[in-house]
């Protein structure tokens, strides 16, 4: 079964076909969903998504166990008939965003080293997918998902440029991202209005900087809160206990101008100014 062809995806999905709540695209290209694959997967390996399978038949190929969590109930008998030759996936009828991933990685990862997660993202919900991935600290080697292009550039973006945000600085605390290929509009059906891109992200064994979480993450906040205001002005927007004289005083502490603006500074300088606020005694 071809699931990268047209009339094959139209016989599948039938009336249900291309639900625009769900974000659904479905590739046509035999080349994109392999070399996901070929990039991402583990022995064991998350799917987030799977739609009809086209990912996850890759995926299968590759893993010991594969673990896909779909939304869309009325993908499920379809994901029965295209994976019907695996005997070693198993379908979760869920919402992703409400799933104890710690919990799920112990229930069915039980004895595997090595999982990761390989996934073709809706863009609606691309970065609260992330974010809440990260968060869950599940022991992750890898997170290899496509995006939209330009969030691939947000997330593989230096400071101080113009895509460096503060979901770039976020994800640097938890991983290193590299942008592995662009995936052309025309790769899809229906063809969405953008371009998409191929990430991974490998996940650090522990994070790069050595400061209190939740103070750089409030940093983190408050930097990018008023883009293209200076540190200080954005920042008292967080810091409230902090005089906006006094954080200027601190951010010059750490041997920056107090003119500085948040998207200018990486998870370093971000780090080291979240550890001279949590040293402030007022």
């Amino acid at each position: 079964m071809k699931l990268t062809d047209i009339g094959t995806v139209k016989a599948l999905m039938g009336e249900n076909a291309f639900k625009k709540q769900f974000g659904q695209n479905f590739l046509i290209s035999e080349a994109v969903p392999r070399r996901i694959a070929e990039s991402g997967a583990a022995k064991g390996t998350l799917e987030i998504g799977p739609g009809i399978g086209t990912l996850t038949r890759e995926l299968c190929e590759r893993s010991e166990k594969v673990v896909a969590v779909e939304i869309d109930t009325t993908l499920l008998p379809i994901l029965d008939q295209t994976l019907a030759d695996f005997q070693n996936v198993k379908i979760i009828n869920q919402d992703i965003m409400k799933v104890d991933i710690p919990t799920l990685l112990a229930e069915e990862f039980v004895g595997f080293e090595e999982i990761a997660v390989c996934a073709n993202l809706p863009y609606y919900i691309t970065s609260p997918v992330l974010m809440k991935l990260l968060e869950s600290k599940a022991p992750f080697k890898s997170i290899t998902v496509m995006v939209q292009k330009e969030v691939a550039a947000r997330l593989s973006a230096p400071a101080g440029s113009e895509t460096y945000g503060a979901l770039t600085a976020s994800v640097s605390y938890y991983a290193s991202v590299k942008k592995l290929f662009d995936v052309p509009a025309g790769c899809f059906m229906p063809k969405p209005k953008v371009d998409s891109a191929v990430v991974k992200l490998s996940l650090y064994e522990k994070p790069p900087v050595d400061c209190n979480e939740a103070t750089l993450f409030k940093v983190i906040r408050g930097a990018f809160a008023q883009r293209r205001k200076t540190l200080v002005n954005s920042l008292s927007t967080v810091i409230s206990h902090i005089p906006k004289s006094t954080l200027a005083e601190i951010i010059v502490s750490c041997g920056y101008p107090a003119t500085t603006r948040g998207e200018t500074l990486d998870i370093q300088a971000l780090s080291q100014i979240a550890n001279a606020i949590d040293g402030y005694r007022g």
